[in-house]
């Protein structure tokens, strides 16, 4: 009867005892089953803060910089009309100063880029980009057309000053082209290809600032001096777009390359840009004077006619002097004067040789005259032209205001 006690004491001492351990490992498995849980949760978590954190690093000082700019670059489709020489198959280079080849005129269509650089629509390029252009049309990122005015050119420089109707536009900052550090990041933006046309967006390539200082003297009436170099991808299209640096400032006018073919104008990581503190220097007088390319004097170049010469035009040597060069643009140019034309007399006196056409010239130069009348031969008849000398005034006084 004792050990019947006895166990049942022990079993009910058992049972009491146990019900904390069975309880206490049911919430043991609870706890277990919450932590699997929250871990479920963390990893999700780790999974958008990891995805946030590479969306982040895609984002870098690069691709700020070109988001930035971006909405400045234009698109330039120019209208130009080109006068065509045809020469003959006997050609001598001596005669062509003297006896004119066939020339015809035809309209070209070309392409190029820029950039806006003010709100109010004021847009630089190369002058190349719009070299005897009669119509301009800029795109902007938009997808907007605009007939752009040319208010300032200069062909020496390679640089022209655009404008177009409207307010508020994006544009970028001009830098400081001298604080640039070799092997620097450059971003080179334009419309390659023509490639602009097609989303109304711009081109980028980024490299490095390769060298900067250097010299190409006259290429094609222009002095490149200076240039930077850069290994940012340029192509046929990108002439007149934007150079710009890291912090979104503009720090050159990507300009040419150098392509290793001359069969070829596609780039090989050799591209040169105007430093945009040259383009700044000229950009008042781009904006007040406009062409910076006006001739100084009348705008022509004579020679003396020889014996040979006198024989082919048909006339007696020592007749006059013969228009070797018009400048484009030139008050002789306006006249109507053209290469192979005779001067045979100034305002009544006759000019015979060279010196004497100075002489004469020099004298008119001197004095506040309004016109030099000019007597030419031209395919065997007389004809009077007048050169207005106002207009060379003028032109020397814009000159005078700006030294």
């Amino acid at each position: 009867m004792r050990n019947i006690k006895y166990r049942m004491t022990s079993l009910f001492l058992l049972m009491v005892i146990g019900l904390p351990v069975f309880s206490c490992q049911s919430q043991s498995d609870r706890y277990q089953d919450l932590d699997d849980h929250t871990d479920g949760e963390m990893n999700d978590l780790d999974k958008q803060i990891i995805e946030q954190e590479i969306t982040q690093s895609r984002q870098n000082v690069l691709t700020r910089a070109i988001a930035d700019v971006s909405p400045a670059v234009v698109g330039i489709n120019v209208i130009s009309v080109r006068t065509r020489v045809v020469r003959s198959p006997f050609y001598d280079p001596f005669f062509e100063q003297f006896l004119r080849p066939y020339q015809y005129k035809e309209r070209v269509k070309s392409l190029g880029s820029g950039f806006l650089i003010s709100p109010n629509g004021y847009i630089l390029t190369n002058e190349h980009v719009i070299h005897e252009a009669i119509e301009i049309v800029v795109t902007t990122t938009d997808g907007e057309q605009h007939k752009a005015e040319l208010i300032g050119r200069s062909e020496k420089d390679d640089v022209a000053l655009l404008k177009i109707d409207g307010e508020s536009f994006p544009y970028i900052p001009l830098g400081d082209s001298k604080d640039m550090i070799i092997g620097e990041w450059a971003i080179a933006l334009g419309n390659p290809f023509g490639l602009f046309d097609i989303n109304s967006k711009p081109t980028v390539t980024v490299g490095v600032i390769s060298a900067t200082g250097m010299d190409f003297n006259q290429i094609d009436n222009r002095v490149y001096n200076d240039m930077i170099q850069t290994d940012a991808s340029i192509n046929g299209g990108n002439s007149g777009g934007p150079l710009v640096n890291s912090l979104g400032q503009c720090v050159g006018i990507n300009a040419f390359i150098i392509s290793g073919s001359e069969y070829s104008n596609t780039s090989v990581g050799i591209g040169f840009a105007i430093p945009i503190n040259r383009v700044k220097e000229i950009l008042p007088d781009l904006k007040r004077i406009g062409n910076l390319d006006k001739p100084k004097g009348v705008g022509i170049a004579v020679e003396n006619i020889n014996w040979l010469v006198a024989r082919t035009l048909g006339i007696a040597e020592g007749s006059g002097v013969i228009v070797s060069k018009v400048e484009t643009e030139s008050i002789a140019e306006k006249a109507g004067l053209e290469v192979g034309d005779v001067i045979v007399a100034m305002d009544g006196y006759l000019v015979r040789s060279k010196s004497e056409y100075n002489r004469v010239y020099s004298q008119f130069n001197k004095q506040d005259e309004k016109n030099i009348s000019l007597r030419i031969y031209r395919y065997g008849q007389l004809y009077d032209v007048k050169l207005e000398i106002k207009q060379l005034i003028e032109n020397k006084s814009e000159v005078n205001e700006n030294d």
